[in-house]
């Protein structure tokens, strides 16, 4: 057992509070597409060889650990905030809400939260932890959910865009995004007050 990556859990499971959710999100930088967040309740003590943050895997590492979560987990939960209400709200409270559905869509209700870097608007005791996705397995686990729930959607709207080249750049603001976006303009699917900061980027 990595100790380190247990030592938050630890701290609610010597309560008794076996129900600890670790919640993390996908998306917060992209210029198009849903914010998506996970929650994620690890039985007590169990470790999954690999689990770390997402980023660091490749993507055929993520998808087996992906397959592998949710075959142990006492419950997974998914939350999502298209572009539109990401515009309404600004991205932080997109953010937000989305962790917040997420554990709102658990099939079992958590004793606490740890989440990576933020607080929801939920009453239940819960974490802010800084590179969470680092220190806490149940928050690697999330991010893992997060990350490879988010770009089978990417697949999905390449499909429904394909001009954007979506699937490749995952809707981040990259050099070959730039450059379709220039030559096509925005999708549907396209948040357009981080379009505007953009467009001034490349203006100045």
């Amino acid at each position: 057992m990595r100790d380190e990556m247990v030592q938050f859990e630890r701290i609610y499971w010597g309560k008794g509070m076996n129900y600890i959710a670790g919640i993390d999100e996908v998306g917060r930088g992209c210029l198009c597409g849903d914010v998506v967040a996970a929650a994620v309740i690890l039985p007590v003590e169990i470790d999954i060889l690999g689990v770390q943050d997402s980023k660091k895997l490749s993507e055929n590492k993520r998808s087996d650990l992906y397959d592998r979560i949710m075959e142990v987990a006492i419950a997974v939960g998914v939350g999502r905030v298209d572009a539109q209400m990401i515009d309404q709200i600004n991205i932080k409270q997109a953010t937000r809400l989305a962790m917040r559905m997420a554990v709102e869509s658990l099939q079992v209700q958590p004793n606490g939260l740890l989440i990576d870097a933020e607080k929801i608007d939920l009453a239940l005791p819960q974490e802010a932890i800084i590179k969470g996705d680092q220190r806490s397995l149940s928050i690697a686990a999330a991010s893992i959910i997060a990350k490879v729930t988010r770009d089978r959607l990417c697949i999905e709207w390449d499909s429904l865009y394909p001009q954007y080249g979506i699937a490749i750049h995952k809707g981040y603001g990259t050099a070959m995004h730039r450059a379709k976006f220039d030559e096509y303009g925005a999708s549907p699917i396209h948040r357009m007050t981080f379009l505007k900061k953009w467009q001034k980027e490349g203006d100045g």
